[in-house]
């Protein structure tokens, strides 16, 4: 789909709700969902201002993307940069109070032939699902130390569940000086639906249960799928802040072109993986 195929007027359509949850007295989520941007970060927990962190993050990305037609893949990187820079700036002001926050999500990006794609941004473990109508598939990888343990086969997926390091981050936004960002572009399709979403829902939510959301869900209810999906999270518990995006695109003319597509990496990174900052 080429860049005068894509049709301005009729963005992705998106859902998106954040609640503090039924423990925590703060939100320390924030998410940004105009288009092209649809972003989730959520404060460094432990931190005193973690809510400023990811606060800032979404404002300072937000203001250095031109909103309202497609981004170009470097000014979103460089974007997310300035946001770690704001963030560590603030820090150096308040040494007694650090702070840092992950940041993942989607935008809907123009590649230097003018195709257009879906981009996947990716620091800590906050997660981007792919639903196809049947399966959700998780795209992007956690920067943490049980998902290090995951791969190097020294625990199980279901045992990471209930690790006592579940919740200990290896890569965030205002913890060093150079942020790594994975990144890499999709293929934009009216078939895609996609879900950002901050660990408050996948710490209540398998995955079978988001998929009986997604599969089920009816507007007719009167709710939106974020709505549906942060409700669920909350009757299990709502232990920590609580985001939850949904898009689903809505228009591709040229869907055999985009179907041939595959997974593409931006040119000037390759796929990292997590790496221990402790």
């Amino acid at each position: 789909m080429t860049g005068d195929v894509f049709d301005l007027s009729r963005p992705p359509r998106a859902s998106v709700r954040s609640d503090v949850g039924l423990a925590r007295r703060v939100n320390e989520d924030s998410f940004l969902a105009v288009f092209p941007l649809y972003l989730v970060a959520d404060g460094m927990g432990g931190h005193e201002r973690g809510d400023l962190a990811s606060s800032t993050a979404v404002r300072v990305i937000q203001e250095s993307v031109p909103l309202g037609e497609p981004v170009e893949p470097a000014v979103l990187l460089e974007a997310v940069r300035r946001a770690n820079d704001a963030i560590r700036t603030d820090d150096a002001q308040n040494p007694a109070a650090l702070s840092g926050t992950t940041l993942t999500g989607l935008a809907v990006a123009r590649s230097a032939d003018g195709t257009v794609h879906w981009m996947v941004v990716n620091v800590g473990d906050s997660r981007v699902y792919s639903w196809n109508g049947r399966a959700l598939s998780q795209l992007t990888v956690d920067h943490s130390v049980v998902q290090e343990l995951v791969d190097s086969g020294d625990i199980t997926s279901a045992e990471a569940e209930n690790h006592p390091e579940r919740n200990t981050i290896t890569r965030a936004l205002g913890v060093l000086e150079t942020v790594e960002v994975d990144a890499w572009l999709l293929p934009y399709s009216a078939s895609s639906t996609y879900l950002v979403c901050s660990d408050g829902v996948t710490k209540e939510l398998g995955i079978d249960r988001i998929e009986d959301i997604l599969s089920s869900h009816s507007e007719l209810s009167g709710t939106t799928l974020a709505d549906a999906i942060v409700d669920a999270a909350l009757l299990a518990g709502g232990r920590d802040n609580i985001t939850a995006i949904v898009l689903e695109a809505t228009e591709s003319s040229d869907a055999e072109a985009v179907s041939t597509q595959s997974r593409r990496h931006i040119s000037d990174l390759d796929d990292t993986r997590p790496r221990s900052l402790l």
